[in-house]
């Protein structure tokens, strides 16, 4: 896993499209879901090929990994000691692996739901570990899906797609979040840090993962609205 990688993804893909003949260069815009909502910002901060950008349920993913969910109460705040101790495990691990050793992996979605289960951890399982969203790709397993590696996840503490935002400005921005989202939190900050044209649309009755799935509260009729009056 590399944040830099995952927003080159976004360019990569406008170089593939602004070089169909069937594509007007100068009006491609990109939707990024969840974490990936974070990478396209961070691709549009120094691409301005993309003339407009909206997130869904977005995720700052190197504030998740350096601090946390700071304002949901059922998860403690990092502390900077607690972030030392993950790094320096990360780091020696680096020599395990190097020495071809056995790799580790961290985080991710849960494998059973108990009666301690957080309600946020319940409703990632109800997704990733149920058909409704599960996919194993192959020569995987179920234990490594949505894992990353502990050597790699470290490196989203370096990952500020935030910083810069306002000078993604005049092009627009669109920031989507669930009424009862747990991150609705990442999509309040982009907004107050973001330059104009900007909107916060919040989705009512709505969570997190909801807004992957279920195409009845998806606001498909915003998104149409946002692209056509920004990529005419």
């Amino acid at each position: 896993m590399s944040p830099d990688i995952y927003a080159e993804d976004f360019s990569a893909a406008v170089d593939y499209l602004g070089t169909r003949p069937f594509v007007d260069r100068n009006q491609i815009g990109v939707l990024g879901i969840c974490g990936s909502g974070s990478f396209a910002i961070s691709a549009a901060k120094i691409d301005p090929r993309i003339k407009a950008i909206a997130t869904v349920s977005m995720y700052d993913m190197g504030e998740v990994n350096r601090s946390g969910l700071t304002h949901y109460k059922e998860f403690k705040p990092m502390t900077v000691e607690e972030r030392k101790a993950v790094l320096a495990e990360a780091a020696e691990q680096r020599y395990v692996e190097f020495t071809g050793g056995k790799t580790k992996y961290t985080s991710g979605t849960t494998h059973e739901i108990t009666a301690d289960t957080p309600a946020i951890q319940r409703e990632f399982f109800d997704f990733y570990r149920t058909p409704r969203g599960e996919f194993t790709p192959k020569g995987s397993s179920s234990e490594l899906t949505t894992h990353p590696t502990l050597t790699s996840a470290v490196k989203f503490v370096n990952f500020y797609p935030f910083n810069g935002i306002e000078s993604i400005s005049p092009r627009p921005m669109l920031f989507i979040a669930g009424e009862d989202a747990h991150s609705r939190e990442f999509s309040n900050d982009a907004y107050k840090l973001a330059g104009q044209p900007k909107e916060l649309y919040i989705v009512p009755g709505a969570g997190h993962v909801d807004l992957y799935d279920r195409v009845d509260l998806i606001p498909f009729a915003k998104l149409t609205s946002f692209f056509k009056d920004h990529l005419k």
